[in-house]
């Protein structure tokens, strides 16, 4: 997704240069009393797609959006977005920190740890959506200020922590694969031969055989702490790395220095559409 100044938005594949144009920031329930900081560029968090637009005409957009984390979702022809309300609370739900498309479903990952599913077929607006929770992992005091992501790997779901510290590449990365039979999640520090691309897209996974100098086993990691992005005149994007699961030890993966106020890194997987 790509914005402009005035809360335009719009879909671009990076590669084509094909754009499909979103309805306004400001279709968004209460935008004025939920503008993140004053920041257009910064109001919408995470997105994830159901199906490639090149595809399919028949496809969902759920975003992460607003300063209390909503969601909302598009579909092709909506002239506005849609708030998800919860079947059963008439709730708006909040906190939400990475999203997934999997296997038909949307994951949705909750504070304080909920993991909700929602089937794609029941996401219509603007009625309640069904949905129900898989797993849940009360956090520790340790988490309650992190980042949390959810990530796909061979069939598996994994939710992952990232702890920051004061001084940067002193983060610490805690998995977890989650069981959704018996509901419960798993910490674990071996992820074979996976690594996991964290930061502020959507996060992958992808085999390390596969990709030459992509070492298996560990988190490559991007500066999606927003806070320095907006609050320091030399901008965000310090804050990045390559994590070793098994020993806790940081590596850069870029050597240089990219600053932006505006533009958080991000990780591009190329496909043929």
């Amino acid at each position: 997704m790509v914005g402009e100044d005035e809360g335009e938005i719009s879909l671009l594949h990076p590669f084509s240069g094909v754009q499909i144009e979103l309805p306004h920031q400001n279709t968004t329930v209460d935008y004025d009393n939920h503008h993140r900081t004053g920041w257009k560029m910064c109001f919408i968090l995470k997105a994830v797609l159901s199906a490639s637009p090149s595809h399919t005409s028949d496809y969902l957009l759920m975003v992460i959006e607003g300063n209390v984390r909503f969601l909302s979702f598009w579909r092709l022809g909506d002239i506005r977005w849609t708030r998800v309300t919860l079947l059963g609370t008439n709730r708006m739900p909040t906190a939400f920190y990475d999203l997934i498309y999997f296997n038909g479903q949307i994951y949705a990952l909750k504070y304080p740890g909920d993991l909700l599913v929602f089937d794609v077929a029941d996401v219509v607006g603007p009625q309640p959506t069904k949905y129900h929770i898989v797993a849940h992992i009360p956090l520790e005091p340790q988490h309650l200020r992190e980042q949390l992501y959810i990530v796909e790997s061979l069939g598996s779901l994994f939710k992952e922590y990232k702890m920051m510290s004061e001084h940067m590449g002193q983060e610490i990365f805690e998995v977890f694969q989650v069981d959704l039979a018996a509901g419960k999640m798993v910490e674990t520090r071996e992820l074979g031969d996976t690594a996991f691309f964290l930061g502020a897209n959507t996060s992958l996974s992808v085999q390390a055989s596969q990709f030459p100098g992509i070492k298996p086993n560990h988190i490559y990691f991007t500066d999606d702490y927003f806070v320095t992005y907006l609050a320091y005149e030399e901008g965000g994007g310090l804050d990045m790395g390559v994590f070793n699961l098994a020993d806790g030890s940081i590596q850069p993966h870029y050597n240089g220095v990219s600053l932006s106020r505006f533009c958080p890194p991000i990780w591009v997987t190329p496909t043929l559409y």
